[in-house]
């Protein structure tokens, strides 16, 4: 039996996150469902650069900012009763759409999330690929123009300075002259707002260079677009794949899948589940 329960990540004064998060793990467990069968474990998809040995946010968790550094795996656990994981948000949503998603089957696939952020989850040969340090699926700092506009990361040119959702805002609010957040943007230019639209063709050339970053670079049998822009982007997939047609290897595009998700927030938070199983076949296959 599947029971859901939810909250904000802040409360209207900010800078809770950790304790909402740990209100609602001591609630869930608390159930008689949880209770009845036993919880074997809790998963928690986190934003930003997450160090899965000693279960911390680094600095990189610049939208939840009070994460950073906190021992949030001891924490779940206490709060929970039970073994608990931690990792980067998308690298769960990308263990879950392995597990019973549109990654299901493949030995390799990326998973691309384009919304607040850009995040990516790579599984390469059946695994999670985290990186040497961690940094492993931070696709959306890839440099797709050079000296390009600044990002959140302190570079330039990032693949998330065009097409996040609060980077594609103030573009189109400063272009526009007026207060315009990233779905009002795609609305305007599907209705024919000329600037609007310039706008909307600058971020769908640059995901179509992200795209062709992995799709030459990793060349994973499927490439999943997700995320609430994404979902965006997918009003113009046929724009989309001709620009990345153009930037792409032609053998590499022909054996990647490109598929565009329209995933829900039940979906996402699966990733947690998922990453609870995972990571106790992981533990089970070494030993």
């Amino acid at each position: 039996m599947l029971v859901t329960r939810g909250r904000s990540t802040h409360g209207p004064d900010g800078g809770d996150a950790i304790e909402r998060i740990l209100a609602l793990t001591t609630e869930v467990a608390a159930l008689p469902d949880a209770r009845a069968h036993r919880l074997v474990g809790v998963g928690a998809g986190l934003p930003g650069l997450v160090d899965t040995a000693s279960g911390t946010v680094g600095g990189e968790a610049h939208h939840v900012p009070e994460l950073t550094g906190v021992p949030m795996t001891r924490l779940l656990a206490e709060a929970a009763g039970a073994p608990a994981f931690v990792d980067n948000d998308v690298n769960a949503l990308a263990l879950a759409e392995g597990r019973w998603g549109a990654g299901r089957g493949a030995r390799s696939f990326v998973l691309l999330a384009v919304g607040t952020g850009v995040g990516g989850g790579m599984v390469i040969d059946g695994r999670l690929h985290r990186g040497a340090g961690g940094f492993g699926g931070e696709l959306g700092h890839v440099p797709i123009e050079f000296d390009g506009r600044p990002c959140i990361c302190g570079a330039r040119g990032c693949l998330k300075a065009y097409v996040a959702g609060p980077d594609l805002a103030g573009e189109a609010s400063r272009r526009l002259g007026r207060p315009v957040d990233a779905a009002g943007l795609f609305d305007l230019a599907d209705g024919g707002d000329g600037t609007a639209e310039a706008v909307v063709a600058e971020a769908t050339e640059a995901l179509a260079a992200g795209l062709a970053i992995i799709v030459n670079g990793i060349n994973p049998e499927r490439l999943l677009v997700a995320g609430s822009v994404g979902r965006a982007f997918a009003r113009r997939e046929g724009d989309v794949r001709a620009r990345l047609a153009r930037r792409a290897y032609k053998g590499a595009l022909a054996t990647t899948r490109v598929i565009f998700l329209d995933l829900d927030k039940d979906t996402s938070v699966r990733g947690g589940a998922a990453l609870v199983l995972y990571e106790r076949e992981q533990a089970s296959r070494d030993t």
